[in-house]
Parts: structure tokens; sequence; C-alpha cells
């Protein structure tokens, strides 16, 4: 075979090709492509915030997280506080927190010093879309106060409970309100299925004094002290100090009492913040929560005056 002969059926060759290679778009387009597969969906889950007063120098919370991960390691748990001082202490700090968490959170809220007795195990959901689960003993008061208890349901036990642990009667934060919380808060269960309905208005309430202006005296009282700084916070909202004539720069009266009895009392200037002031010298200011607060500039009133909080710590604000 000539060299030409051989050059010429190359050519031929490669015009097959070419003309097949143009054909291919279109034939690829008369062929039926197949849509990506959907991403399977995710579970519901929520956060879960977890308060008790079990401190951290044992194993108490991380067995509670435990159960919460056996239930589903998807979960999202952070930490409210373990070092929760009684009831009333639980009660103010979920209602300093709760409002900066998003709709669907459930708060798993362990203060329960009368745990294995009658006191009922509880779920609650509020018109914030919050959900709290633990024990029927005011620890919801404020929360009902500024979010409205929407619904209550006592915990089946039965069925929300972590198996295997009926025979302990001490550790319902673990079997039943960690147990339960997490199972709501990963979509295990709905609300519905966490146990019957029952009436909101037979739970626990705590008492207190609530904040009030009468013949130009504010009375309050002091729900927790900011512990890191030993500012004194009390539940006197600025709108009702405000109410009541006072104004940046004018000085203020403060008694506290402890059960009735004057404590102690200091008269300070009402400014924005603390270096307004002469450092260790006292201010009376609105904190984060926007009420009423005393501190010392770069010192601790708390502990310098020996006040501490709780219903029974309550505060009279007036002109000097």
């Amino acid at each position: 075979m000539f060299e030409g002969d051989v050059m010429f059926k190359r050519w031929i060759v490669l015009a097959g090709l070419c003309t097949g290679l143009a054909a291919l778009p279109s034939a690829l387009a008369a062929q039926p492509v197949a849509a990506p597969a959907a991403p399977a969906a995710a579970p519901a889950r929520a956060p879960l915030v977890l308060m008790t007063d079990f401190g951290t120098v044992d194993g108490a919370v991380s067995e509670v997280k435990g159960v919460a991960y056996g239930v589903s390691q998807d979960l999202l748990i952070s930490d409210l506080s373990h070092q929760i001082d009684g009831i009333w202490d639980g009660a103010y700090r979920l209602y300093q927190v709760a409002p900066y968490w998003p709709k669907g959170t459930v708060f798993v809220t362990v203060v329960d010093p009368g745990v294995g007795t009658s006191r009922l195990s509880i779920g609650v959901r509020t018109r914030a879309g919050h959900y709290y689960i633990g024990p029927d003993n005011g620890l919801y008061t404020l929360i009902d106060e500024v979010e409205g208890i929407d619904e209550a349901r006592v915990i089946d036990e039965k069925v929300n409970r972590l198996a295997g642990s009926e025979k302990s009667n001490t550790f319902h934060g673990r079997d039943v309100f960690g147990y339960t919380g997490a199972r709501l808060a990963s979509g295990t269960i709905s609300w519905e299925q966490v146990g019957p309905k029952v009436d909101p208005a037979k739970l626990v309430r705590l008492s207190y004094q609530h904040p009030v202006l009468e013949a130009g005296v504010l009375k309050g009282m002091i729900p927790a002290l900011d512990v890191a700084y030993g500012n004194v916070w009390t539940n006197v909202p600025q709108d009702l100090f405000a109410k009541a004539g006072f104004k940046l720069g004018d000085k203020v009266k403060v008694e506290f009492l402890n059960d009735g009895k004057v404590v102690d009392t200091v008269v300070a200037p009402y400014t924005r913040t603390f270096g307004d002031v002469p450092v260790g010298q006292p201010m009376v200011y609105i904190n984060s929560l926007l009420s009423v607060a005393v501190a010392l500039n770069q010192g601790d009133y708390a502990k310098a005056h020996g006040i501490k909080a709780g219903a029974g710590w309550s505060v009279r604000i007036t002109r000097p």
C-alpha cells in the first residue's frame, strides 16, 4: 500500500470520529438524566440546656449527659449552670437565661430536694415556644410570669424513664428528666408523648415580693447576686424606677432587709456604669436585665456589706 493510501484512510477514520463527537451532545441530551438523590432529612432536634445543683466535682453531670447522648449523639447540649443554690435561685436563673435561647429549646432543670416523694415530674411548654422538664416545686414560677405556661404534662415514667433505672429513687435528674428531655429535644418523642396533661394553674408557685411603687417608696427583692463581682441585683425594673422619678445623677437611698429587718443602708448616685464613680465607691445602676442594682466600683458590695439573695431578702428604694 502506498503512503498516500495510508494517509487517506487515516483521514477517513478521523473524520468519522469528529462526526461522532459532534453528534455526542445531542445524543446525550436525548438520554434522560437522573436527578441527584435528595439528602436524607435531618432528624428534628432542638438545643438541650442543662441546669442542676449537682456541682461539677463528681460524675453526676456526666451521667446525665451520657444518658442524653445515649438517646441521640446528634444532640446540641449546653450547660446553664450546675452550681444552682436552691429552688429560688434556679427559678431566677431560668428567668435570666431563657429569653436568649431560640424557640424549641428544651431545658432540663434539676433542683429537686423532693426527689422520690409525691411531687410531680412534669414538662412545661410556654407561649415563647420553650420546653422545661423537671420537678413541680416552683422552679417555673418566674418563667410562667414572663413567658406564660401554655400547657403542662405529667411525665409518663412507664415510657419516659431510662430502662433499668426503676429501682433508683434518688436520681430522677438522670433517669427521668435527662432521659425525657433528650428524647424530646432529639425528636424521638413528640410533646404529646411526654405524658398526660395537668392543669397549669395547679402547679407549685413560689411566693416573693413583687416590685411595687407605694407612696413614693419602691419595694422589691434581691433575686440574685452578680456572683462573680458581688453586685446586688434587685427585681425593681427600670421603667418602675423611672416612674418613681429617678434620673441619672440623682442620689438614691437603698435599704437592704432580711426577713423584714434592715441589714444595710446606702446612699449612692444613679449612674450609667461602674467607672462613673471613683474606685471603691458605691453606685446605683441598671443591670443587664434592665433592673436596679447596687455595686462598688471594682469592689464586692455583697461581701463587704453582708448581703445575700433569695425570697427572704428585700429592698426599699427612696430619695435620701
